[in-house]
């Protein structure tokens, strides 16, 4: 079997959804289902004006192509799109998307949670918060359900 490889982009400016979609699935009638993930900057009681993404250039790209490598194996996916964003991001705008192309429904869900989980948690990237008074916040720091979240995986 010819196993896919992933798209993997780190990349200041947005994303199409449709479009990257359309690249993972266009022409092919062997998939079944995509599922797909689009991680959004939000701003909870109106207090964070953006966030700010930094990343390891060249570690990041390696990262993420090898979790969705992972991903591509253990759900036997057609195909996986992961996108990130880096720079200055504001409330409502896009930061990450996953897409897992798979024969199946099951397949294609587990494939995206798996991504999504272990990017979160593997991919060296880095957020700091704006805040709308003007001033910089601390760099946030990682979440233990973040780390609950992949070890289910294992």
């Amino acid at each position: 079997m010819n196993v896919p490889s992933p798209t993997i982009r780190v990349q200041a400016h947005d994303f199409d959804l449709q479009a990257e979609v359309d690249a993972l699935s266009g022409g092919r009638t062997d998939i079944g289902a995509i599922v797909s993930f689009v991680g959004l900057c939000r701003s909870e009681q109106g207090k964070l004006s953006a966030l700010e993404l930094e990343h390891y250039p060249g570690m990041a790209e390696m990262e993420m192509k090898r979790i969705a490598d992972l991903a591509i194996e253990r759900f036997s996916l057609m195909g996986a799109t992961a996108i990130h964003r880096h720079g200055r991001i504001e409330p409502g705008q896009n930061i990450v998307l996953v897409i897992a192309a798979a024969p199946h429904r099951q397949a294609a869900f587990d494939g995206a949670n798996f991504i999504m989980d272990y990017l979160k948690t593997s991919a060296p990237f880095w957020k700091k918060e704006h805040a709308t008074d003007g001033t910089a916040g601390a760099w946030i720091e990682a979440k233990g359900i973040d780390d609950q979240a992949k070890n289910k995986w294992d």
